[in-house]
């Protein structure tokens, strides 16, 4: 009898190769859906390398690939509008509001949260981070949570300059001059402390102020 130990087979049908495969088909099926819908506006190559340029930035940042493929599949389509919008190729009926900070993970998420409760269905709300942190801040939760805003499906999303071509107020808070500069849009920094910086009552300080700010410049941008 050989006393040597069998080789294990460490494959599983969650492997890294495995995932990648799966994550593949999924982009690619994808650009086929976003091929018909920008039919005449962009090449499938171009939209193909925006899903999988999406992929890779996002990659960068992910603690969990589960659902890696669709959470960039969603990010991709939205910088894809967001480009068609600033081309004058979709259609632009209502106002653009980008909120950046660092991470995306506390303050311009907060922001987006409160402009979406306020404004409705009247406002196109995107919200983005110079550096991208990889998922919300418990206290960004918990601050919504208390306040009943919508939690679901909410990932920081790098900067790119399709949302700030987009956007015709781009709030910035704590991101320096990272945020690239166009003409004809409004610009506005609030400086705010970052959250991961306070105690409790400083949170809910920032939560409050973010609040007063976004009530605020809703009433600009209905009134005008």
């Amino acid at each position: 009898m050989s006393n040597e130990t069998p080789a294990r087979n460490t494959s599983t049908p969650n492997s890294d190769n495995d995932r990648s495969t799966m994550d593949r088909h999924v982009l690619m099926r994808e650009v086929n859906h976003l091929a018909a819908r920008y039919r005449g506006i962009f090449a499938p190559e171009m939209i193909e390398r925006y899903l999988f340029e999406s992929y890779t930035t996002l990659s960068r940042s992910a603690r969990v690939r589960t659902y890696l493929a669709a959470t960039a599949t969603h990010f991709a389509a939205d910088r894809l509008h967001a480009l068609a919008q600033s081309m004058g190729a979709a259609p632009k009926d209502q106002p653009e509001v980008l909120f950046v900070c660092v991470e995306n993970a506390g303050r311009s998420q907060l922001a987006a949260a409160f402009m979406r409760k306020i404004g409705g269905d009247a406002i196109s709300v995107r919200s983005a981070g110079s550096n991208p942190s990889a998922e919300l801040h418990p206290v960004t939760l918990y601050l919504m949570q208390q306040r009943g805003l919508p939690t679901e499906g909410l990932y920081p999303k790098p900067l790119t300059d399709d949302v700030v071509r987009a956007a015709d107020v781009v709030v910035t808070m704590g991101c320096g001059d990272a945020c690239p500069i166009y003409p004809d849009k409004q610009y506005t920094d609030w400086d705010l402390d970052d959250l991961r910086a306070v105690d409790e009552a400083g949170a809910e300080a920032v939560a409050e102020d973010i609040e007063r700010r976004v009530t605020a410049l809703w009433e600009e941008l209905r009134n005008r």
